[in-house]
C-alpha cells in the first residue's frame, strides 16, 4: 500500500518535472516565466528523489537508487549555481559534489558487478557513471577556482539542469519503451540531450564574447 502511494506520487512529480523542463528551456533566461518554471521543476525533482529513496529500498532496486541520486544532484547543483551569485562554494556545495563523485564511482563498481554476472545493463551504469564523474569534475574545477564571471556560472546552471532532465526523460523512456538491447532506452536520452548541453554552452560563450565588443 505504501509502495503504491509512493509510486503514484513519484510518477506525478516526474510528469510535472517533464512538463516544466521545456518551459524553463524555451523562456527568456532570468525572466519571470523561466524562474517560475525552474522552481516548479526543482520542487518536482526533489519529490521524485524523496520518493525514489524508499521505493528503491522497498524493491531492492539499486538502479533506481543510483539514478535518483544522480538526478537530484544535477538539479540541486544547478539550482545552487543559479542562486549563488558570488560563485563561492559553500560547505553544502562541497558535500554535494563529493557525493556525486562517489555515486559515479559506485555506478562503475555496479557496472563491473553486472558485467560479471552477464547482465547487459552494465552498459547503462558505465555510461551514467562516466557522466556523473565528468559533470562532477566540471563542478569541482569551478569550485576550486576563484569566483568567475556570471557567464560561467550560468553555463554550469544550464548544464546541470539539463543533466537532471536527462534522468527525467530516461525514466519515461525506460517505462514506456521496450527495446533490444535492454539498455538502449536508458542511453538514448543521454545521446540526444548531451549535444543540446554542448550547444547551450557554446551559445552562452559566444554571447559573452560579443558583449564587450558592443560596449
Amino acid at each position: 500500500m505504501v509502495g503504491s502511494i509512493l509510486l503514484i506520487i513519484h510518477i506525478a512529480a516526474g510528469s510535472i518535472a517533464l512538463l516544466a523542463a521545456p518551459v524553463a528551456l524555451i523562456t527568456m533566461k532570468g525572466g519571470v516565466n523561466h524562474k517560475r518554471a525552474g522552481k516548479v521543476y526543482a520542487a518536482a525533482m526533489t519529490v521524485v528523489f524523496l520518493t525514489a529513496l524508499p521505493l528503491a529500498l522497498l524493491t531492492s532496486n539499486v538502479f533506481l537508487l543510483l539514478i535518483a541520486g544522480f538526478s537530484f544532484y544535477m538539479v540541486f547543483s544547478g539550482w545552487r549555481f543559479a542562486r549563488n551569485y558570488s560563485g563561492r562554494p559553500q560547505p553544502v556545495d562541497w558535500t554535494a559534489v563529493t557525493i556525486m563523485m562517489l555515486t559515479g564511482l559506485g555506478m562503475w563498481g555496479y557496472a563491473v558487478a553486472l558485467a560479471t554476472s552477464g547482465d547487459s545493463q552494465w552498459v547503462t551504469m558505465l555510461a551514467f557513471g562516466a557522466l556523473a564523474l565528468l559533470l562532477g569534475l566540471a563542478d569541482l574545477q569551478f569550485y576550486r577556482r576563484p569566483p568567475t564571471s556570471g557567464t560561467k556560472r550560468i553555463s554550469r546552471h544550464l548544464t546541470n539542469m539539463l543533466g537532471g532532465t536527462i534522468a527525467t526523460v530516461t525514466a519515461v523512456t525506460v517505462v514506456n519503451i521496450d527495446a533490444n538491447p535492454v539498455w538502449l532506452p536508458w542511453i538514448l536520452p543521454t545521446v540526444v540531450i548531451t549535444p543540446l548541453i554542448v550547444w547551450w554552452n557554446i551559445r552562452i560563450t559566444r554571447q559573452s564574447r560579443r558583449r564587450p565588443a558592443r560596449g
